[in-house]
């Protein structure tokens, strides 16, 4: 049954305040410090990306999905040892129950890598994207988009390590030069009331920082203190929130927030962008030292069972990347999967 959401809302944080004068920019960090371990999600406004483009972006995704079947199946994941490509309604679940979504996964357009003996699996996760050949807009828009996003992302990055009383730079070790950086547009069909609402199920991100763009209908949730949050689209604004490498970091000061997606009305559908800035694949998370204030409020890392967390990035990485995509696991990995896991791996997969 769902838990309806709450009065609470997210907090508005505008980027500009940063380059103020010093009053100005430690007022910022303290307010970016508490958002991110109250709610771990806030919205972004003042991050100075063209508004006009990101509304180009929104035409050229609605362009992508109306694409017929035979286009967008032609670059379907399963073709794909890197994990991108299109991804069909339904094809993926979240504990157990399938997500009403399709979607484009794109991450960093680099050349394959060919494994030599002795190289961990996570080798394989790099090389090219697939792209339709139909709408050859798209590509450069997204690759606009990845970069954009990305130097967003490291500047937010760096505003939590300042946050935490850390050298802005500390992260930069683990991410410089090849970040793992990974771009997906999403579609959310509308559906009867009388079916499941869960257009992506409770789960958490992986990255450092997410950066989410909504259009028009709602459907974000956040896991607050008494409920659920409603995040509606804010025009102007971001939606950024934590991700597990940053709580491991900051031994959990910093909070990764479960949040789903619900299904929207039937007649209707929505879209988002969402963008994830994640470190590199041969990076282990480091732990910072926090001052002994900071330390006494941090909670620990978050244990999960059925998500077990590692530091070594691309290790990490990898065993989400199979747990959510179990046909190309299937394909590509057979041999870092167990005998019950490549009977499972048939049907759609677990996005958590």
């Amino acid at each position: 049954m769902t838990i309806a959401a709450t009065a609470e809302t997210l907090p508005i944080l505008d980027f500009r305040e940063i380059d103020g004068d010093p009053a100005q920019r430690q007022a910022f960090l303290a307010k970016l410090r508490r958002a991110a371990r109250d709610t771990g999600f806030f919205y972004l406004i003042g991050h100075g990306i063209d508004p006009d483009f990101l509304d180009q972006l929104f035409v050229l995704s609605r362009r992508f999905f109306d694409l017929p079947e035979t286009e967008k199946n032609a670059i379907e994941m399963v073709h794909s040892p890197h994990f991108r490509g299109y991804t069909r309604v339904g094809w993926e679940q979240t504990r157990g129950q399938r997500d009403w979504r399709e979607q484009l996964d794109v991450g960093a357009e680099r050349a394959r890598v060919t494994p030599q003996p002795g190289d961990p699996a996570w080798v394989r996760l790099q090389g090219p994207n697939q792209w339709p050949q139909a709408l050859p807009d798209l590509r450069p828009a997204i690759l606009r988009w990845q970069q954009e996003a990305t130097a967003l992302a490291i500047r937010l990055v760096r505003a939590f390590a300042a946050s935490l009383g850390q050298a802005e730079d500390v992260f930069e070790p683990i991410y410089a030069e090849k970040p793992n950086q990974l771009v997906k547009i999403i579609r959310y069909p509308g559906r009867d009331a009388t079916e499941s609402e869960q257009g992506v199920g409770a789960h958490k991100d992986s990255s450092f920082v997410t950066i989410l763009l909504q259009h028009a209908q709602s459907g974000l949730q956040v896991e607050g203190h008494n409920g659920w949050i409603d995040a509606p689209p804010l025009r102007g604004s971001f939606i950024i929130n934590v991700g597990e490498l940053l709580e491991m970091a900051s031994s959990g000061y910093l909070r990764a927030t479960v949040h789903r997606v619900t299904t929207p009305p039937a007649g209707t559908d929505r879209l988002s962008i969402a963008f994830f800035l994640g470190a590199r694949l041969d990076s282990v998370v480091p732990v910072l030292t926090l001052s002994p204030e900071l330390a006494a409020e941090a909670r620990g890392v978050a244990q999960d069972p059925q998500n077990p967390l590692f530091r070594e990035v691309g290790k990490n990485y990898l065993k989400g990347r199979l747990r959510s995509h179990p046909d190309v696991a299937r394909r590509h990995y057979a041999d870092q999967l167990t005998a019950e896991e490549l009977a499972k791996a048939a049907g759609p997969g677990s996005a958590y």
